[in-house]
């Protein structure tokens, strides 16, 4: 599919902008719904700052940062479109779409709705958003990417699974 990635992005925002309408419209704030027991709680809040609520207040800042990292991204979406990199080009339209989504709340509202709450054991992980996921899970294919790119660039396969280094004299078997 042409420009799948572009999709993948707006996916993203899509099902992101419609579960924080569905927060804001369920739940009272800092009201929470049990999910799974404990472990998986629906809680709303609002984030003024970046992930995990660091940097508190910085919206114009995280506003600049955005539309540099969006550029970014739409510019190297269109440098490496006819790569056939799915992984890359997948990471890239989703960190696309949840920059976007979190960009759009913080550009109408001033705050994000965060709602994703688990805990694990007595530690609980920061309340997070489907956006912060499709960022998370974007930057990991984009990681993954680069390390599986890196690994064939260097030539780390052959056929016998050994390479011989000819300036020591000694040969590594991976």
């Amino acid at each position: 599919m042409k420009f799948y990635y572009y999709w993948l992005a707006v996916f993203v925002l899509v099902v992101d902008y419609a579960s924080k309408k569905w927060v804001e419209h369920s739940l009272a704030m800092y009201e929470t719904k049990h999910v799974l027991g404990d472990f998986f709680i629906i809680t709303s809040i609002r984030n003024k700052g970046a992930a995990f609520s660091i940097l508190q207040e910085k919206r114009t800042l995280f506003l600049i940062i955005t539309l540099i990292v969006v550029a970014g991204i739409v510019w190297y979406l269109m440098k490496n479109r006819k790569s056939g990199k799915v992984l890359l080009l997948s990471g890239l339209g989703l960190v696309l779409g949840g920059a976007v989504g979190n960009f759009i709340d913080r550009l109408l509202y001033g705050e994000v709705v965060d709602f994703l709450q688990f805990t694990f054991g007595s530690y609980v992980f920061p309340i997070f958003n489907l956006a912060d996921s499709g960022i998370c899970i974007g930057v990991g294919m984009i990681l993954l990417d680069a390390l599986l790119t890196s690994k064939n660039e260097n030539g780390d396969s052959n056929s016998n699974g050994q390479e011989r280094n000819e300036s020591e004299g000694h040969q590594f078997i991976q």
